[in-house]
This record gives C-alpha cells, sequence and structure tokens, in this order.
C-alpha cells in the first residue's frame, strides 16, 4: 500500500503539493491521509488560511471535534473576515458540541461578514431557540421568511420555538405554514397533535396524531399519544388498541409506561384492563 508521501518524492517541501494532495484525499474519504497532508502543508506555511480551514474539516469528518474548533479559530485568527470557517465552526458548536453561545457569536461574525446570507441567519435562530432565547429565535426566523418565504424549515422551527415558549396558537400556525410547504411532513403533525393534547383538546390531538400516523403508520411515539388521548376521552378499548402498537414497536418502554404513566390512570382501573395485560403477557411467552 502507498503512503500518502509517494506522490511527494521528488518535491517533499512543496506546500502547493502537499495541499493539493490533501484535497485529493479528501475527496476519496480517505480522511486520516488528508489530515496528514495538510499537517505538512501547513508545516511549509503556518499562515495558510486554506490549509487549517480544510484541516478543521477534516477533523470534524473523523468526529474529533474539539481539534476541529482548534483549528477553524487558528483560521479565523489569520483571516477574520472569511465567512467559511465562522459559519463551520458555529456548525459544529451547534450540532456536535451543543455550545449555542459560543455557536451564536459565530454566526453573528459570519453575518458580520455577509448580512444577507440565509443559512447562517437560520443557524442564528437555531443558536438562539436551544439556547432558550426565544425572542431572538423568531427574529432571526422572520428574517430569513423575510428573504425566503417558502421554507419549509425556518417556518417548522418558528413552529418549535413558539411551541417551547409556550405560545401554542401561534405555534400551531406556524406548524400549518409549513405543512402548506411540506404536507407529507410527519413531525408538523405530530408537533400540532402534542400542542393539542397539552390544552386537553383530545380529539384534535387525536386526529393530527392519526395524520403523522398515516405517514409512518408504524411510529410508537404517534401511537402512544392517539392511547393517552383515548384514554382521557374514556375511549378505553380503542386506547387499548393504540397503546398495544406502541408496545409491539418497544416493548420495554411502553409497558412500563402503561404501568407507571398517570395520564393512563383511569385505563388502569377500567374492567378491561386486566385481561389485555394478561393478552400482551400471553402472547410475548
Amino acid at each position: 500500500m502507498s503512503t500518502v508521501y509517494n506522490a511527494l518524492e521528488c518535491r517533499p517541501d512543496s506546500y502547493q503539493g502537499w495541499y493539493q494532495q490533501g484535497n485529493a484525499f479528501w475527496k476519496q474519504g480517505r480522511y486520516a491521509d488528508a489530515l496528514l497532508s495538510y499537517d505538512r502543508a501547513i508545516d511549509y506555511y503556518p499562515e495558510d488560511y486554506w490549509a487549517w480551514y480544510k484541516r478543521a474539516m477534516t477533523l470534524e469528518l473523523l468526529g474529533r471535534y474539539r481539534e476541529a474548533i482548534a483549528s477553524y479559530d487558528r483560521a479565523n485568527e489569520i483571516d477574520p473576515d472569511n465567512y467559511w470557517a465562522w459559519y463551520d465552526q458555529g456548525c459544529v458548536y451547534l450540532q456536535e458540541i451543543e455550545d449555542y453561545g459560543r455557536a451564536r457569536r459565530c454566526f453573528e461574525q459570519a453575518l458580520a461578514i455577509f448580512p444577507r446570507d440565509y443559512w447562517a441567519r437560520y443557524r442564528l435562530g437555531e443558536a438562539h431557540r436551544l439556547g432558550g432565547r426565544y425572542r431572538l429565535a423568531l427574529t432571526a426566523y422572520a428574517q430569513c421568511l423575510k428573504s425566503r418565504p417558502q421554507d419549509f424549515w425556518a417556518w417548522y422551527r418558528r413552529g418549535d420555538c413558539l411551541r417551547q415558549w409556550g405560545r401554542y396558537a401561534d405555534a400551531l400556525e406556524s406548524y400549518r405554514q409549513a405543512l402548506k410547504i411540506k404536507p407529507q411532513d410527519y413531525w408538523s403533525w405530530y408537533r400540532q397533535g402534542e400542542i393539542w393534547q397539552r390544552v386537553y383538546r383530545y380529539p384534535q390531538a387525536i386526529d393530527c396524531y392519526q395524520k403523522a400516523l398515516e405517514l409512518e403508520p408504524e411510529d410508537d411515539y404517534a401511537w402512544y399519544g392517539v392511547a393517552q388521548c383515548q384514554a382521557q376521552l374514556g375511549r378505553y378499548l380503542d386506547a387499548f388498541q393504540s397503546l398495544g402498537n406502541a408496545i409491539r414497536a418497544y416493548p420495554e418502554t411502553y409497558l412500563r409506561l402503561a404501568e407507571t404513566d398517570p395520564v393512563l390512570g383511569d385505563l388502569r382501573q377500567a374492567p378491561g384492563y386486566p385481561a389485555w395485560r394478561a393478552g400482551l403477557e400471553d402472547s410475548s411467552t
């Protein structure tokens, strides 16, 4: 097997050769070899922004997120006005490290360079939302929708933000807008079901959960939500069937919840519960 050095034996001190070889390995998915090449390139040209940036991207793909952050930091020190390292570093903080404050600062730096960039604005909204800064998140989503009014993700995450903030009516409207753009989205239906259930509007919740189940018929979350709502309405036979569907997906989880969930307290007192429970045990043996 050839080593990364073979192609450069004639010119081992060539920064450009090491950098280009790193890019070639990167495109082939040979990330460990790409990393070695970028490191050698940096040995010869320590102030090159792109070698540090590509090194950071490679470390990110290898799952070495803290090292990737350090390489993005170095790229930003060399060229603080380059959008890419700020944006990608923000994504690592947001999605992998879950440091929403640092993610926010990275996206703000990216937007200072490209103020009209949709994705940096959207991810800034996500950093605000996940950090509990709901008002600022809504401002970011509004700016996204001003430039892309038909963007599904901005409407959907706006709905998530409003739901988490407790503004349920506004959240429902955002999910409806998301469904106008992507009618077959499971989660927009499921989240509406959650909201209706939370405000004790059980028939509406069941309707939304069933819409979600039309898209993913074996989904345990939606079946369990339906069972809870049916139990609250006193529809015990229906609740037994729905709860059984959830149990078939994940027996250990939902058998435990069937015995402990306070929402199902009345269901456990229903006349048919002992026979239904015994039937589950018989079917599992």
